[in-house]
C-alpha cells in the first residue's frame, strides 16, 4: 500500500532552488514603492538630505528630483558617488520612514514659508477646564482658528511653547515660535563604539586584560 508523505523527497529539494541569478532578476523586476508626495516642511530632495543628516546634503547636486530622490536603488547611489556603504542604508531607511508618513520634527507641519514655520498657543476647552495647545499658523495671522495641531510641541508655564529647535519671537512672552529647517534636525546619532565595536571587542578585551597582567609584548 502507498501512502503519500506530506512533504516532497529530499532528492527533489535541491532542484527548487532558484539560481542566484534568478533571485536577483526577480528581485530587480518588483514594482517600486509608490513615490510619497512632498510636504510643506520638506518640498525638496536638498531640504530632506539636509534634515536626515550625516552630512548627506553635501549629494544635493547629485540627486536633483524627488522623484530620483526616492527611486535610487543602493547600486545607483553609490555610482553617485554615496559613500560609505552606511550612508547609503541610512538614506534608504529614512526614505521608507518618509514613505509611511513617519516624520522628523516639524515633519507635519502645513503652514511653512521659505522653510520657516510659526506656531502659537491656542487655548482649548476641555470639559470645564483649559487646556493650551501648539498650533501651526501662516506667518502673521495671528487668529488661531486657522491653525493646526502639531506633534512634538508643548507649552509650559503660563503659555511658553518649549521643543525641539523652536526659536522664541521676542516681545511674545514664548507664545510665539518659530521653526525652521536646519542641519541634521532629523539626525539618528550612530552609537559610540565601546571596545572596538561588536566584531572587535573579544580581541581588544584580550588585549586589555594582558596589558593589566603585565605579559602584553
Amino acid at each position: 500500500m502507498i501512502t503519500r508523505s506530506s512533504s516532497l523527497p529530499r532528492t527533489l529539494l535541491p532542484s527548487l532552488h532558484l539560481p542566484r541569478q534568478c533571485t536577483r532578476a526577480l528581485h530587480s523586476s518588483l514594482p517600486l514603492p509608490p513615490i510619497p508626495q512632498p510636504t510643506p516642511f520638506v518640498p525638496d530632495p536638498t531640504t530632506f538630505l539636509t534634515l536626515i543628516g550625516r552630512k548627506l546634503s553635501k549629494h544635493a547636486p547629485k540627486i536633483t528630483t524627488w522623484d530620483s530622490l526616492f527611486s535610487l536603488t543602493s547600486t545607483q547611489l553609490r555610482e553617485l558617488g554615496v559613500e560609505p556603504a552606511r550612508s547609503r542604508r541610512y538614506l534608504l531607511w529614512w526614505r521608507d520612514q518618509f514613505r509611511r508618513g513617519i516624520y522628523g520634527v516639524g515633519g507635519d507641519l502645513q503652514n511653512v514659508v521659505d522653510g520657516i514655520a510659526e506656531m502659537r498657543v491656542k487655548e482649548v476647552p476641555v470639559g470645564e477646564t483649559i487646556k493650551r495647545v501648539v498650533v501651526n499658523t501662516p506667518p502673521g495671522v495671528e487668529e488661531l482658528a486657522q491653525g493646526k495641531l502639531v506633534q512634538g510641541f508643548h507649552v509650559r508655564g503660563a503659555g511658553t511653547i518649549v521643543g525641539s529647535y523652536v526659536e522664541l519671537v521676542k516681545e511674545s512672552g514664548g507664545s510665539v515660535a518659530r521653526l525652521k529647517v536646519q542641519e541634521g534636525m532629523w539626525e539618528v546619532r550612530r552609537g559610540h563604539k565601546v571596545h572596538g565595536g561588536e566584531r572587535r571587542r573579544k580581541y581588544v578585551l584580550s588585549q586589555i586584560a594582558k596589558k593589566e597582567r603585565g605579559t602584553l609584548k
